[in-house]
């Protein structure tokens, strides 16, 4: 299926369908929506450090789309989903905390949910690799479970905040599509791509 990357490699090995991450072009990002309002957004070089430092700690963590077979931060990056990945906001009243919105490929993406938990376990758990407090994390409303799933994302973060660490924040098991599911695919298809199983 062109676009898509293959277990022998593909068009995920095509660097000219990818930025590069030390450059912010805002037409291959997303549009900062209804979560970032009235927050300071990052952008350029502020974007940049931020997005450099999520590579890493989804490296680490093992957050990565599985349909696409990469780590969740290219997704920035792909040109073939423009518009696609994670804004950053540093909270008004509070610039100790992050605000990150997820805006998926499709507003029927089934991992989802599964991105958006895991991305909030890796920068919470591993703190010390960014200067943020606490980073919260949203999808877009554009997704067609987004209330559902905020609002399974808003207790992650109560839970956390409570107990101050990631290992004791529960979501209460997964009702969710199977963890090699992808943006790209049905809930339930074989991953397209290679790289760790999605976390948690």
């Amino acid at each position: 299926m062109p676009g898509f990357p293959s277990i022998g490699g593909g068009s995920s090995d095509r660097g000219d369908l990818f930025g590069e991450y030390d450059e912010f072009d805002p037409e291959y990002n997303p549009e900062p929506g209804w979560f970032l309002s009235g927050q300071n957004v990052l952008a350029d070089d502020a974007h940049i450090e931020f997005h450099e430092v999520t590579k890493e700690i989804f490296d680490d963590r093992g957050v990565y789309d599985m349909t696409f077979g990469y780590n969740l931060a290219r997704l920035n990056l792909d040109t073939r989903h423009a518009g696609a990945g994670y804004r950053y906001a540093e909270q008004a009243d509070d610039p100790t905390v992050l605000r990150a919105e997820f805006t998926p490929t499709t507003e029927f993406c089934p991992q989802s949910d599964t991105l958006t938990k895991g991305s909030f376990r890796a920068w919470n758990d591993l703190s010390e690799r960014h200067s943020y407090d606490l980073i919260r994390v949203r999808v877009d409303r554009m997704h067609h479970r987004a209330s559902e799933i905020n609002a399974k994302l808003e207790e992650l973060e109560k839970q956390y905040q409570e107990s101050d660490s990631v290992t004791h924040v529960s979501d209460g098991g997964s009702d969710g599509p199977s963890r090699r599911t992808g943006c790209g695919t049905e809930s339930g298809s074989e991953s397209r791509g290679p790289g760790p199983d999605a976390p948690f």
